[in-house]
């Protein structure tokens, strides 16, 4: 038996599978957000811990007897995110969690001391990122920085509970910064940079590596009757591509959630930060993907139906009967979604959200389309960045909350003219994906059973006439973005 946890932005979700992966149980938990100011985003850890212990809790009620000899787990989590331990293994302060944009400025700054720093990194300094934050905190927060004895990740963090020690994987590890991801190692030239040093770091596996075990007396507690295998885990978009089975070079994975995500791995090491593109390890030995992020995918559809008042399902039945019955060229807005700033190919944590070409005659239904068509255009364009670098995909999947409504699907393979394919388990994700990396720290299994792709329920189908209209949209609403860049900066 094998648990799978994800530990997510605005929850905990834990699933419980036997070794031919099928489903036995699962328990979500919601966890809170906290916003304490515009562009600030943390979490409390605490919440994090006693979330996974009541997705225990109920899973174990669910499934007493599988549940007592789980042989291995495995835990995903949101990245970048920067936990501060003291020597006493006490939190120092909330989490700044992988959305947060207050550290801009330290960006620039590692940037211009350290030119190097996307050569050795492979990848742009972004205020996502782990290491800007701790440049944050030196400048602003001097007494907690003085404190610090390690820096977790948020998984790393619920690992260390569990456990008792302090390891990371190296999928996860590529997103803080610190991390030569050519050579899967800790850089100590960009810990210098942020007056930090390796006794700092937690150890690097491999996410399929086992990583640690859970602690004898605890394990008891929780109703584990074996000594339980920790293995490396990874970061959410790796983990939910393994649980797509996309570790391959010829295949990509779409992930439509908070975050819209072009997922694509690749067999050698390869960059393109200066298009803000991520260039990360994978979560398997001797294999890289690229990645490109915007950081408001399904959130601008629930800001836009909150704010006007419809649930969602009643949003969606707008924009398909206006997609289908009155779109034109140009008589419908356009919508840029960044509401939070974006990160591919931008980089710019000051542009936000905005509406054009609306006019009196602008309904509802046309101002829910364009947030759609908005997002949509965002993952097109980062996915005709990654496609410069890797053109080699032949089979890409679907994949997160967005990927529930077959007509959004149908919309992006429209947009991007490519057929994507829309799996049965596409609602598992991250917590199927590391759960199957728990299997792989047993060293029972090989990669071919473990990393099976996931069952096609359907293929999308792509609207030819849909396409052309997209197509010469889109490149209108590209030299939209490229204006408000010009003055975003400017209006914050």
């Amino acid at each position: 038996m094998f648990i799978g946890i994800d530990l997510g932005t605005s929850s905990v979700k834990t699933i419980l599978i036997n070794s031919d992966q099928k489903t036995l149980a699962s328990h979500t938990e919601p966890i809170e957000l906290l916003n304490p100011k515009n562009g600030y985003y943390e979490q409390n850890p605490e919440v994090w811990i006693t979330a996974t212990f009541l997705c225990f809790e109920k899973i174990r009620q669910q499934k007493p007897k599988e549940f007592e000899i789980v042989d291995s787990l495995a835990i995903s989590g949101q990245m970048h995110g920067a936990t501060l331990i003291d020597k006493n293994f006490n939190v120092l302060r909330n989490c700044i969690l992988w959305n947060d944009t207050r550290s801009m400025k330290e960006c620039i700054e590692m940037t211009s001391i350290y030119p190097n720093i996307e050569e050795e990194s492979g990848n742009l300094a972004m205020p996502g990122f782990t290491a800007p934050k701790i440049l944050w905190i030196k400048k602003n927060e001097p007494e907690i920085f003085k404190k610090i004895y390690k820096i977790l990740l948020p998984k790393d963090y619920l690992r260390f509970r569990l456990s008792g020690d302090f390891v990371t994987d190296m999928s996860d590890a590529s997103g803080t910064l610190w991390l030569n991801v050519k050579n899967r190692n800790w850089s100590s030239d960009l810990l210098n940079l942020t007056s930090i040093s390796l006794d700092n770091m937690p150890k690097l596996v491999e996410g399929s590596e086992c990583s640690t075990y859970v602690d004898k007396k605890l394990a008891k507690k929780i109703g584990f009757k074996s000594n339980v295998i920790i293995a490396g885990g990874a970061g959410d978009q790796a983990a939910g591509a393994a649980g797509s089975g996309v570790i391959h070079f010829n295949q990509s994975v779409i992930s439509l959630g908070t975050s819209g995500v072009y997922f694509s791995p690749s067999v050698n090491y390869s960059s393109n930060a200066k298009k803000a593109v991520h260039s990360f390890c994978h979560c398997l030995p001797n294999t890289w993907h690229h990645m490109s992020v915007m950081l408001s995918a399904t959130n601008c559809i629930d800001w836009i139906s909150n704010t006007l008042g419809l649930n969602i399902n009643k949003s969606f039945e707008h924009i398909e009967d206006y997609c289908l019955n009155i779109l034109q060229e140009n008589n419908t807005p356009y919508f840029l979604p960044y509401l939070s700033g974006e990160r591919t190919p931008h980089n710019n944590s000051n542009i936000r959200g905005s509406f054009h070409q609306i006019n009196t005659s602008t309904t509802k239904s046309a101002m829910l389309y364009a947030v759609l068509e908005g997002v949509t255009f965002g993952i097109k364009n980062g996915y005709e960045i990654i496609e410069e670098i890797n053109n080699k995909t032949e089979e890409t999947y679907i994949v997160g909350g967005g990927s529930k409504s077959e007509f959004w699907a149908n919309f992006i393979s429209s947009a991007i003219n490519k057929k994507i394919i829309i799996g049965e388990d596409s609602n598992l994700g991250p917590s199927l994906g590391v759960a199957r990396l728990a299997m792989m720290a047993t060293n029972n299994f090989s990669k071919k059973e473990v990393f099976k792709k996931m069952p096609i329920k359907k293929e999308t189908h792509i609207n030819e006439q849909l396409s052309n209209i997209l197509d010469k949209r889109y490149k209108k609403w590209l030299e939209i973005v490229s204006t408000n860049l010009q003055i975003a900066d400017k209006l914050l």
